[in-house]
């Protein structure tokens, strides 16, 4: 920590300190005048102290019961000033306890504001740019899960506010009013970067009261919280996005059964929220995922995205090594079974109906042709990917992978 601020931080305890001090001077120049205590309530001396004088007029002939009822009036006056001194360091006590639990905030204010307890998400960041004038957050209850409610798409947030998540609810002070043709072109439109898809995010999510009820909305919003996954960078903050999403897009194939986006979207986050479970519902999402997403290329036959996906299930099953294969057996009885040349059919198939797809399409042909010994097929589809321009970080991160494929093919 840097001199100036270890010397701030000195001076903002000492100021706390200092309050505090005052704070207890202040107390007790009130408090002392208040020496009185209603023992009644206590000891109930009043009727003791009635007992003893009745006793003292019977006995005032007798020296030794004087003497021995003198002592008991001075023990229960002793009694008396401990109850009040109790009483007095009772009270003390909470004071002090009020005063520390605000002594980092009187050190921070002193510091004016140097001390940051948590650092905010490059994502929040932005969106506290973006919502400067006039944002308001409304804090939010979080399930073990983060599930999100299906009334309103309550945002799940114990420790999300708090991490700088971005907040799915209308933060703007000044929304533009669109219709909902006009709200989806725009959101659509404006994902073709990551800063486009943070804003398209925020944009649906500024307009989810009015709409959400409306499906081309919900799967839209579902598709943004997928967005938000891929653009997140803390485990933390994809497992939020990913069990919103979820939720919401299990909302939305529920209402609409044959619209193949929301058996899409919802089957891409069944398959994010699995990376964040254990073997047994790792596999049950699996399941889940493959039964919308087929649903889904039924619905949407000419949806190139649809095979890519399909291709990279069918892969990653046949690559499950044999603990993992006997393991799901043991679990449920049966295992996904798939192989390379089923995941290579898929990505052609994705090639085939958009040409130059992506950029990873081209890396998994490249590895499935690699798995069938066609290294020649494997370099052509390298030069591929590598003619296609890296926009997103995931695009420079496939273009080194697919750099040391064709280095090492070359050897």
């Amino acid at each position: 920590m840097p001199h100036s601020v270890n010397k701030g931080l000195i001076l903002g305890i000492v100021v706390g300190t200092t309050g505090i001090s005052l704070l207890l001077l202040w107390y007790h120049k009130i408090r002392k005048p208040r020496i009185a205590v209603n023992l009644s309530k206590l000891l109930s001396l009043d009727s003791l102290s009635d007992s003893m004088t009745s006793q003292d007029e019977l006995c005032n002939g007798h020296g030794t019961a004087v003497v021995l009822q003198g002592s008991q009036c001075q023990t229960l006056e002793k009694l008396n000033e401990l109850v009040i001194n109790l009483e007095e360091l009772k009270e003390e006590i909470r004071l002090l306890r009020e005063a520390i639990s605000n002594l980092e905030e009187c050190v921070r204010s002193e510091l004016g504001g140097k001390v940051a307890v948590h650092r905010a998400s490059p994502q929040h960041r932005a969106r506290k740019r973006r919502v400067a004038t006039g944002a308001s957050a409304a804090a939010r209850s979080n399930s073990s899960e983060e599930a999100e409610s299906e009334g309103g798409y309550v945002t799940a947030n114990t420790d999300t506010e708090e991490q700088g998540f971005p907040v799915p609810k209308a933060l703007n002070a000044h929304v533009e009013k669109l219709t909902l043709e006009a709200l989806l072109q725009k959101a659509d439109h404006l994902r073709t970067t990551e800063s486009g898809k943070v804003e398209s995010f925020e944009l649906l999510c500024d307009h989810k009261e009015k709409f959400k009820e409306e499906i081309e909305f919900i799967w839209r919003l579902t598709r943004a919280y997928a967005d938000m996954y891929d653009l997140s960078t803390n485990a933390q903050e994809k497992k939020h996005y990913a069990n919103i999403g979820k939720t919401l897009g299990e909302k939305g194939v529920m209402k609409a059964p044959t619209n193949g986006y929301c058996h899409m979207w919802f089957a891409i986050l069944c398959g994010y929220v699995s990376e964040f479970e254990g073997l047994q519902n790792k596999v049950n999402y699996g399941h889940r995922f493959k039964e919308h997403l087929d649903k889904a290329i039924q619905l949407l036959p000419e949806e190139p995205h649809l095979y890519y996906l399909k291709g990279r299930y069918c892969y990653t099953v046949s690559k499950l090594n044999w603990i993992e294969k006997k393991m799901a057996i043991t679990l449920f009885g049966r295992v996904p079974t798939s192989t390379v040349g089923e995941a290579l059919h898929n990505f052609l198939k994705a090639e085939e109906l958009h040409p130059g797809y992506s950029k990873s399409n081209y890396l998994y042909l490249a590895k499935c042709s690699i798995d069938l010994n066609k290294k020649k097929d494997a370099v052509e589809f390298c030069k591929l990917g590598l003619s296609l321009s890296s926009v997103t970080k995931e695009d420079k991160e496939i273009q080194k992978a697919t750099e040391n494929i064709i280095t090492s093919l070359k050897r």
